[in-house]
């Protein structure tokens, strides 16, 4: 209203003022502009102009394709298969794909396949000084290499350092095929000591009968034309892999209309076109027969299809070796080691383990709601420490992340089993912060700076009439003041710092927020999220230990909370660092048992410092306890918001407010030092967080240490039957109890 009053009485036109009011809606108009420039209207439409070129590709291979297996005029020529490439491939080999009486292979071997892979540089160059019984096969292959594109070709990648391999296979089988399969995937090679991974993508075809398997693995982004897959094959089986192909290709036409007409645009596969150059391989692979006959192998994968509770054979294991060759880059792995883990028994691991896992968060939710019970008074509270909890809160919200996109991922049945741990650890999550921030205020007194006293303004002296004008001194001339500046509306962003400097919850938050804006890069990074484990779960307990020692005192954590909370935090770091065949295939650490020792050697020293002082490890000079300042300079959050007169609150003894500047303590003091001191006598906080007046805490606690004397006096010298009355006595006088600070 005085704004509005000053404008309305201002000479100056209203234009101005408006401009400045109209800096929230500006604000508004900003984020609304920057919305619709950071949204993916435009990635859409590049992705669907994409789709259609992929469609009229995809239209004129299928063309190609029938017209040159008709016989007819076409673009499409088969390229030659090198002789050398089957006796190198068979050199590597340890199956016999020939089968007994009592064998059969696996018809479905979708899921994930891991194992260990041998690097081998097949390059002319290095292939001069190797002597083994494939070298010859490889010269062969390799004496028209082009050693200048071969370099180019390899890029930054380090291929000599991958001895790991994760694949994930998906097996399609055509309808009017019974033999045959189109086997899809991506293949990631690891290199152990970077924590880096290549990933390529995989097109094939399987053989059902043999167990055999042959297709193309490209980097991620390249395409991969199928059609070339008779090139690779055995001779004999040249026309079944085209005769699998067709319907592939039609199947694929199908799905790109399909996506198209109900607008949903896939963005990563739309970025093909910005795939960086790298080395393509052709893959070779043989399936290890299993030693159950067909007829129950059949009867185990109807079982795992269309579940019906029918007993069968156990799952026998999958495993495989093979090639992966390159020739336009020199290269050869060698697959071993493998062991095969089909999608059902993946998904039934991921229930077992989100099961298992929302147990051990409901333990620790109805853990943390017990003891935030025991220590709700500001006693309590003052004793444990801020940022045991708020490291806990942290992990917890890293946990719901980490599941929320495991659940993503799986996308399937175990999606649905992995919301329930994600959900705990949301609640607890919250449950964490809101009792760090509640720690927060209850302990903000303890570190806060004395605010600075502002004197008062020196008031101008009073002419009376009837002074004589000869004895007025003459005052210094009046300079003019400048008019008064114009108010000006403040911006959003000194709203948002003056809002961060006076709420301390709004700090918290705000860093909170943050943080878990990196939280995304924690579990994409396997370094990062290694890391952060070691480090959060390193700081569980110890703040705890430093600030028991600190302030003289033991914590108020229960024993139970220690011991539970550290079992079921340890639980997740043990199964994903220790358990072999945990869900993420994490390697094994070996620290993570140090890790172990470290936490339960913090819950130990929690639990002695309750027993044997907080300061039993410390040597003497550490022992003496600290003196209680009564006084303490209190943050301008303390203060009562609602009330009118910037009162700290209300005396818990007399009910009324307590201000932390009193006139009447500040007349008998000159200034300095003990002008600040006199600003705080006024009130009292006591180590229960309780705020006083100090006048009335000198009383209370004088009736109370006379009352306790009256009454020690009166049972020492009374009879026993006389001790029931002495415990109400008549008022005991004042004894002089003085708090100074």
């Amino acid at each position: 209203m005085e704004r509005d009053e000053e404008a309305a009485n201002n000479t100056v036109p209203d234009i101005r003022l408006q401009q400045q009011r109209s800096s929230i809606p500006s604000f508004l108009f900003i984020i609304f502009m920057l919305f619709m420039l950071t949204n993916h209207n435009g990635d859409e439409f590049l992705a669907r102009n994409h789709y259609q070129d992929a469609l009229q590709s995809l239209n004129n291979q299928l063309s190609n394709f029938t017209a040159w297996m008709n016989g007819t005029e076409s673009n499409f020529t088969l390229p030659a298969r090198h002789p050398a490439t089957s006796s190198l491939v068979r050199s590597f080999m340890t199956f016999d794909p020939r089968l007994g009486s009592s064998q059969s292979y696996f018809s479905n071997i979708t899921g994930f396949v891991r194992g260990d892979v041998d690097f081998h540089n097949i390059t002319p160059p290095s292939l001069a000084s190797e002597h083994t019984p494939w070298t010859h096969y490889a010269q062969s292959l390799m004496s028209d290499t082009n050693m200048t594109e071969l370099t180019d070709k390899t890029g930054s990648w380090n291929w000599t350092a991958s001895d790991k391999i994760s694949w994930s296979v998906l097996v399609r089988a055509p309808t009017d095929l019974k033999n045959i399969a189109m086997v899809h995937g991506r293949i990631d090679l690891a290199d152990a000591r970077t924590s880096q991974e290549m990933r390529l993508d995989f097109e094939g075809v399987q053989f059902l009968a043999n167990g055999s398997i042959y297709g193309f693995v490209e980097p991620s982004g390249h395409h991969i034309d199928i059609r070339y897959l008779p090139a690779i094959v055995p001779d004999a089986l040249q026309n079944a892999t085209a005769h699998a192909i067709e319907p592939e290709l039609v199947s694929r036409i199908n799905k790109v209309k399909a996506m198209i007409d109900a607008g949903i645009i896939d963005q990563e596969t739309a970025e093909e076109d910005s795939a960086s150059p790298g080395c393509g391989f052709e893959l070779y692979a043989q399936i290890e027969p299993s030693m159950i006959s067909e007829e129950l192998m059949q009867e185990l994968e109807e079982e795992l299809q269309r579940p019906t509770g029918k007993h069968t054979v156990e799952f026998p294991k999958l495993s495989l070796n093979g090639v992966l060759l390159s020739k336009e880059c020199g290269i050869l792995y060698r697959l071993h080691n493998t062991e095969g883990l089909r999608s059902q028994t993946f998904f039934r691991k991921v229930t077992t383990y989100a099961g298992l896992s929302a147990l051990f968060y409901l333990a620790l939710l109805i853990l943390l709601s017990r003891q935030m019970e025991r220590c709700r008074t500001p006693a309590g509270i003052s004793r444990v420490s801020l940022w045991t909890f708020l490291t806990q809160a942290i992990v917890d919200a890293v946990s719901f992340a980490g599941h929320i996109t495991f659940a993503i991922l799986a996308n399937g049945r175990p999606s649905l089993s992995l919301v329930a741990p994600a959900f705990l650890a949301c609640v607890l999550f919250a449950y964490e912060s809101q009792f760090a921030i509640l720690i927060n205020q209850i302990q903000a007194p303890e570190d806060a700076v004395a605010p600075p006293i502002i004197p008062p303004p020196q008031s101008a002296p009073v002419v009376l009439e009837s002074t004589p004008a000869a004895t007025i001194p003459q005052a210094a001339p009046v300079q003019p003041s400048p008019p008064p500046t114009r108010p000006t509306n403040p911006s959003f962003f000194s709203l948002l710092l003056q809002h961060l400097q006076s709420d301390p919850q709004a700090r918290i938050w705000m860093g909170m927020f943050f943080f878990l804006t990196f939280i995304v890069r924690v579990i994409v990074s396997p370094s990062l999220a290694l890391l952060f484990v070691a480090s959060m779960y390193s700081l569980f307990w110890l703040p705890q230990i430093v600030r028991s020692a600190r302030r003289r005192r033991s914590s108020a954590l229960s024993v139970e909370y220690l011991v539970g909370t550290s079992i079921c935090r340890l639980y997740f770091a043990l199964y994903f660092l220790s358990c072999p065949k945990n869900v993420l295939d994490v390697e094994q650490r070996r620290w993570v048992y140090y890790l172990t020792f470290f936490v339960m050697l913090q819950v130990l020293v929690v639990f002695l410092q309750q027993h044997l002082g907080p300061t039993f490890f410390l040597p003497d000079s550490f022992t003496t306890a600290p003196i209680h300042d009564y006084h303490p300079p209190l943050p301008l959050s303390t203060s009562d918001p609602e009330a009118p007169d910037h009162s700290l609150g209300d005396c818990a003894i007399c009910m009324e407010s307590i201000y932390a500047d009193d006139q009447k303590l500040r007349q008998p003091v000159t200034g300095g030092l003990l002008h600040k001191v006199s600003a705080r006598r006024n009130y009292s906080l006591a180590p229960c967080h309780h705020l006083f007046h100090t006048e009335c805490l000198e009383k209370w606690l004088a009736i109370k240490v006379g009352y306790r004397k009256h009454v020690r006096r009166q049972l020492t010298n009374n009879t026993p039957a006389e001790h029931l009355s002495a415990m109400s006595p008549a008022a005991p006088a004042t004894v002089a109890f003085p708090i100074t600070s």
